[in-house]
């Protein structure tokens, strides 16, 4: 397998990927695996999207999420992050199910924006698929239909509420389903990656930021028991970003959301994300999104 990982940017560039038209809407796409070509070489190729991506998969699809393989024998869910590598095998192809692939921007501004970290199945804390019964599997397509459906209509004030709210409806049927599935199969033992997002997230949830800073390197080194090099070419290995390209990227992402949902000025997002100096706040922001905070905010509230 090679260490290269092949990032996926927007919906387009995965639509060019796999040979099919472009996508209905930038910002959301289904696509059914009976509509994809197989590919003829068998490898195993390492992605990483900018895109939250809910897959429905028949048996022996090949999936394998950071270093860990999926176990399944039947038809199963899986759920990738954005920014979270996976890989697949193409020896065993899917011929049945979907995939939805939406970007963070589509839901940002709403309920399910501010929730989406809940939804424990978009990071690398569960590494087991999430097996269907012929009736929860029903109950999913059902809601990937009703996506369909509003997709196919010319977009007006609803579009986007209406979209969001169907797929908010899907990922709480997906809990409802885990919840079941917890109960009856054991779960995968957390590994060095989910330690470390759970420990970031944790970390702006006490205010930990408000008296120390930013969360640094060697912090989450102590706490994960590793040296500060060997857990950055860890993670680089694992998912393709060093340490503090995770603790900036959820920096970046938490900022993004705060821009998008109050009316604060950007010195006081900085100083509540944890930067003493505002501007060292806006040059890592403009770094990793390619513009200023007060940018951002003004080109997705227009």
């Amino acid at each position: 397998m090679s260490d290269q990982i092949i990032h996926i940017t927007n919906l387009s560039q995965a639509h060019e990927m796999l040979g099919i038209a472009p996508p209905k809407h930038p910002l959301i796409s289904i696509i059914h695996w009976e509509d994809l070509t197989p590919p003829t070489e068998k490898t195993l190729v390492r992605y990483m999207s900018d895109f939250y991506t809910v897959m429905m998969k028949d048996a022996d699809c090949g999936l394998q999420y950071g270093r860990h393989y999926y176990d399944f024998d039947e038809g199963l869910l899986t759920f990738i992050g954005p920014k979270q590598v996976f890989s697949t095998t193409n020896e065993n192809f899917s011929e049945t199910g979907w995939m939805l692939a939406f970007h963070p921007d589509l839901i940002r501004q709403s309920n399910l924006g501010k929730n989406i970290g809940n939804y424990s199945f978009f990071s690398y804390d569960v590494h087991e698929a999430l097996h269907l019964s012929d009736k929860e599997e029903e109950i999913l397509n059902d809601c990937i239909a009703k996506l369909e459906f509003e997709l196919e209509q010319n977009i007006d004030a609803h579009s986007k509420n209406l979209l969001v709210s169907n797929i908010e409806l899907l990922l709480n049927y997906c809990n409802r389903f885990y919840e079941r599935q917890f109960h009856t199969r054991a779960t995968s033992h957390s590994d060095v990656v989910s330690n470390v997002e759970r420990l970031i997230k944790g970390y702006y949830e006490d205010g930990l930021q408000l008296r120390d800073g930013t969360p640094s390197i060697q912090y989450l080194a102590n706490e994960v028991n590793l040296s500060a090099n060997y857990l950055s070419d860890l993670l680089k290995k694992e998912t393709g970003r060093n340490t503090k390209e995770h603790i900036n990227h959820f920096v970046v992402d938490r900022a993004k959301t705060i821009l998008l949902n109050s009316e604060s000025n950007v010195s006081e997002i900085a100083y509540d994300l944890g930067f003493n100096y505002p501007h060292y706040f806006s040059r890592m922001f403009k770094k990793e999104t390619g513009m200023t905070p007060q940018k951002y905010r003004e080109q997705h509230l227009n």
